[in-house]
């Protein structure tokens, strides 16, 4: 049962009691309010990281490209100080440090897996130098702070975000016979103003309904126009339009009653809300989203027994979020001895420092102390190099469906290999008085059921260093 632990969260840390019960432990950590984080160092909202992005891209590298016109070395160097300055590469690892605080040592566990699924769920890629400075922010500011809320609002607050506008383009889904279409929008780039149906695309695909749905080619158009409008703040457009905060624009948007799906909709602002909310009560999304929280936490292939009583708790509570995942969590629990899940290499490394209280992320006092007119030191680049060196960097993905949670995209010799590397690297990180014999009895105690066969296998190995690599990468501890 010790395994349920990790299952739902990141395992039972060597100074934490073993709950007594485990299924109680688990869903008391998803509240109506969800809690501050436990980083203590100054957080950085959205707004101010967007700011410090316009200085970097559109001030001072503007300037320079004036100064050092005939002096490409001059130009590079000059360069590299406004990014240094702005913090570009520093905020990635912030971010990274953050999200894994709340794995580590956070009293909520639990929520903080939920939120790297919902994160990974709406997901957002760092594709350009912008999203380095935003994506994490995103995370914190839209997804973790509306876990609280019914599906249908996150989903929402999700659509609209700054970040996902801006990652699935839809400041230029411009309604073919708005205003501005009229105005001849585009003009630099002498093209017609058209709809981009990127975003509509994936808001059915990968954020609710899922093709099980049976949508068509036809439906996404539809939705698309109703999308038309949100875009970036035109009013910055020979500014930092990229950076201007997103708004509704009726005169990108396209008048006229709107049709989606059979129903017609509100014209406007309201026309996206009203369409998220059919998305959102559709019987397919409920499915879907109950079938990849099964897939995300019990196993590869979840079952229908699995997914209903998730189902059943999402239409009585009008998918209200909290409710949803203290089903997802019991279904857990009673399918707990049935059923492993290979881990992610992101939830191995934070349960790896859950499991032996591991000096990770490194401490806030190395975060809060950032320097301008410096690139991140060693301890603060950390975060980024790690995650993206063990290919699950939670802000990187390629895919505009996020990260794979099926073993077999993580199983290869290559993977593998790079875990064993990484458990070297999460011995380097524990403290002084716990690389020794009697500390990896006090881990397997607390988080396994066959303590003694573990430690058995444990034992052949004379050096703590090589019984901690081993631990690590057993099949034991690589499912859960």
């Amino acid at each position: 049962m010790k395994n349920f632990f990790r299952k739902v969260a990141f395992g039972i840390g060597p100074t934490e009691k073993i709950p007594t019960d485990p299924l109680n432990w688990a869903t008391s950590q998803i509240k109506d309010k969800i809690p501050e984080f436990s980083y203590t160092g100054k957080i950085y909202t959205e707004k101010e990281l967007r700011k410090l992005y316009g200085k970097w891209i559109y001030q001072d590298r503007k300037v320079l490209r004036k100064k050092f016109k005939k002096d490409k070395k001059g130009y590079k160097n000059a360069k590299n100080k406004v990014r240094d300055e702005t913090g570009q590469k520093f905020w990635r690892n912030l971010e990274i440090a953050i999200r894994h605080k709340e794995a580590t040592i956070g009293n909520s566990p639990v929520l903080a897996k939920l939120w790297y699924f919902w994160g990974n769920h709406f997901t957002i890629s760092e594709k350009d130098s912008l999203a380095e400075y935003t994506t994490g922010a995103y995370q914190r500011e839209t997804i973790r702070a509306n876990m609280n809320q019914t599906f249908e609002k996150l989903a929402y607050e999700a659509t609209i975000a700054w970040s996902m506008i801006h990652h699935l383009d839809n400041g230029q889904n411009v309604g073919p016979k708005s205003e501005d279409a009229r105005a001849e929008w585009r003009r630099r780039k002498k093209e017609p103003a058209t709809i981009n149906e990127n975003h509509a695309r994936e808001l059915l695909e990968l954020h609710t309904v899922s093709p099980n749905s049976g949508y068509t080619q036809e439906n996404i158009n539809e939705l698309a126009l109703v999308m038309t409008g949100w875009a970036p703040d035109d009013s910055k457009w020979k500014k930092q339009l990229e950076t201007a905060d997103v708004k509704f624009q009726r005169k990108f948007h396209e008048p006229g009653k709107k049709f989606f799906w059979g129903k017609e909709y509100p014209k406007g602002k309201k026309g996206l809300s009203s369409a998220i909310k059919f998305l959102a009560n559709h019987p397919s999304c409920r499915e879907f989203i109950a079938y990849k929280l099964c897939r995300y936490l019990i196993t590869d292939y979840p079952t229908k027994e699995m997914t209903d009583p998730i189902v059943k708790a999402w239409e009585k509570n009008d998918g209200y979020l909290p409710e949803v995942h203290k089903a997802a969590i019991e279904v857990a629990f009673n399918f707990n001895d049935k059923h492993n899940k290979f881990q992610t290499p992101e939830n191995w490394w934070l349960q790896m420092g859950r499991m032996t209280d591991a000096k990770w992320p490194p401490s806030d006092d190395k975060f809060d102390n950032y320097k301008t007119g410096y690139g991140p030191d060693p301890y603060q680049a950390k975060p980024h190099r790690f995650m993206k060196d063990m290919g699950h960097h939670p802000y990187l993905s390629q895919q505009p469906n996020g990260y794979s949670d099926l073993a077999e995209d993580w199983m290869s010799p290559e993977l593998l290999i790079r875990r064993l590397l990484y458990a070297r690297q999460g011995y380097i990180n524990l403290k002084p008085d716990n690389k020794n014999n009697e500390f990896y009895e006090k881990v397997v105690n607390n988080n396994f059921d066959n303590p003694g066969n573990i430690m058995n296998i444990l034992n052949k190995k004379q050096k703590p260093i090589d019984k901690h690599i081993l631990l690590f990468n057993l099949p034991e501890v690589l499912r859960a």
